[in-house]
């Protein structure tokens, strides 16, 4: 398995951008689907996108599509989520994980989250 660690989170305006990082430590980082969720206070959480080990394949939830991009850069061991037009909706802690299968379970590899939080 990967540790993760996730940072970029923060507090910005609607309509603002913010972009989150997701670092794995370990040499098997490019064998990994890397996926983002988040959870919002009270709310369960839920998946915000994945892509693919290569990078060539990323699939995005209706409700971020359009706004969010998720990029990897193998040589470094990171995963990106850059989030544009955010919406107060977007408030939530975000959290990346390393699945060798899609869907992930809590058997696999989460970062500790980072919080996002958008104000109108």
């Amino acid at each position: 398995q990967v540790q993760l660690a996730e940072s970029g989170g923060g507090s910005v305006q609607a309509g603002g951008s913010l972009r989150l990082s997701c670092a794995a430590s370990g040499r098997t980082f490019s064998s990994y689907v890397m996926g983002w969720f988040r959870q919002a206070p009270g709310k369960e959480r839920e998946f915000v996108g994945r892509i693919s080990w290569s990078g060539g394949l990323t699939y995005y939830a209706d409700s971020v599509k359009g706004r969010f991009t998720i990029s990897r850069v193998n040589a470094k061991n990171t995963v990106y989520l850059q989030m544009n037009s955010l919406k107060p909706e977007d408030t939530a802690v975000y959290y990346c994980v390393a699945a060798l299968t899609w869907p992930p379970s809590n058997h696999d590899s989460w970062g500790q989250g980072t919080q996002v939080t958008v104000s109108s």
